[in-house]
């Protein structure tokens, strides 16, 4: 529990008096700081940009540890009725994240009648080096004054979502037929208005006509506007989707009720006319609130044992995706349990392999490296506290797991621990295939379709330019 907060008034204080606190800074206090202040000085919140600096590595805000100065001035000595007047303070050292503060300040002088004390400032990390100094001059409080413990206080940084700037594009854009497949429960036709009442797609619900209808009466949706193509069931829905596709009369297929196999199996039947040379494969592309971007983790619902081959398209497949989305040479973290290759341990192999693969331009348009553990690929303290030399380790754009059940347990971890949002796509194929799940919020699905709407127009660019 909070202690209480207990004042000094002017006449009790006594030169040499002092008090102090000690703080942890964190890369979240960092963040959080920049947020209320508005200083986005990338030489504090950017790793790539600060490892050019004379740091090597980003740094908290020098007025971070001005501030705890501020707090024990106004809650300690002098304490609450305190009013500060000036703060004058000289940065000595960079403050990292990690780096334990203790701030201190001293009684120096004491002026009447005006109540005036000046302190003198100090702030050392925890190896006793001075990272700041400096003087405060304040009004002393005139009366005892004792408040009751504050409550602890949490701050939550909330960045905007990152899918903002991809979702406002996509509704600029005009609408493109998209084929909901089998929508026969209240979540798939929901999720079909929702789509068409955000003006990302236009509907065409492909099912059993009397089973749309019923789920829509039961969801209270109305079908203004969504044209009905009536299949006798859940697989001759899947085809009929399929033909529609190959014949351009829809740009994108999106998973009602029926099962992820079904749908996927009508798309990469031999006869289809959706499949490429590529293996499909499915990437969430995730916006981590802790994280500085988005970020795709591949492949977590599809392909449950990949080879080496099929890992080569996984990681195509996402470059190509981030290229579209506006990425310029993506960075790919292949992952394993340790970032050293150990023959015990395929998939470590693996992700020296592709590392080369990449290297010899058998995978292009991004930047390979691996294998890397989840730490590594993501935190630049930990690839630097490994001593790893790397051009993508600690600032992933994509995370190619070794498994199916890897991905999906780490990617419902980023969603259900850190507030993660996922739009969830499939790659590989002709058109675009958007998966959705009943647990998905309302914030996921529109991602997707806005992402997938962006795919078809992008991909038509160069055609339009020809």
């Amino acid at each position: 529990m909070s202690e209480a907060l207990k004042n000094h008034t002017f006449a009790a204080l006594k030169i040499g008096d002092q008090a102090s606190i000690t703080r942890t800074v964190g890369v979240n206090d960092i963040s959080l700081f920049a947020a209320v202040s508005g200083d986005v000085n990338p030489a504090n919140l950017d790793p790539v940009f600060a490892a050019g600096g004379p740091c090597g590595h980003s740094a908290a805000h020098g007025m971070w540890t001005a501030a705890m100065v501020s707090a024990l001035l106004g809650t300690r000595l002098p304490g609450p009725g305190t009013i500060h007047l000036e703060q004058s303070a000289r940065f000595l050292a960079s403050v990292l994240p990690g780096d334990t503060i203790t701030a201190t300040v001293r009684v120096a002088e004491k002026r009447d009648p005006d109540r005036i004390v000046r302190l003198d400032t100090l702030c050392v990390n925890q190896r006793g080096q001075r990272v700041l100094e400096g003087s405060a001059t304040v009004i002393a409080p005139a009366t005892d004054m004792t408040l009751p413990a504050a409550p602890a206080r949490r701050a939550v940084l909330l960045p905007a979502s990152r899918y903002a700037p991809f979702i406002d594009e996509a509704r600029a854009l005009p609408p493109i037929r998209a084929a909901i497949v089998h929508p026969c429960s209240r979540a798939a036709i929901l999720g079909a208005a929702e789509v068409r009442d955000e003006g990302l797609l236009e509907p065409l619900l492909i099912g059993p006509e009397e089973k749309i209808r019923a789920a829509a009466a039961d969801a209270g949706v109305s079908l203004d506007g969504m044209a009905i193509e009536p299949t006798e069931h859940s697989h001759a829905a899947a085809a009929r989707a399929v033909e529609l596709a190959v014949a351009r009369r829809v740009e994108v297929l999106v998973k009602g009720s029926l099962h992820s196999d079904e749908l996927l199996g009508a798309v990469v039947a031999r006869e289809s006319g959706l499949r490429t040379g590529r293996r499909i494969s499915h990437a969430y592309v995730m916006d981590v609130p802790a994280y500085g971007k988005p970020v795709i983790v591949t492949d977590a619902a599809i392909n449950i044992a990949p080879t080496l081959d099929h890992k080569r398209d996984i990681a195509q497949n996402a470059i190509d995706l981030m290229r579209l989305l506006g990425a310029d040479q993506p960075r790919v973290a292949v992952l394993a349990a340790a970032e050293t290759v150990n023959p015990a341990m395929p998939a470590t192999l693996d992700a020296a392999a592709l590392t080369v693969m990449a290297a010899r331009g058998q995978i292009t348009g991004g930047l390979v490296d691996g294998p890397l553990a989840f730490d590594n690929a993501i935190s630049p303290e930990a690839a630097r506290t490994k001593g790893i030399a790397s051009s993508v380790a600690g600032q992933a754009d994509i995370l190619l797991v070794p498994d199916l059940e890897a991905g999906n347990m780490l990617a419902k971890q980023l969603i259900y621990f850190a507030g993660a949002t996922a739009a969830g796509l499939v790659l590989g194929a002709r058109v675009p295939i958007v998966l959705t799940s009943r647990a998905d919020p309302l914030s996921a699905r529109i991602a997707s379709a806005a992402l997938a709407r962006l795919i078809v127009a992008r991909r038509a660019a160069p055609e339009v330019r020809g």
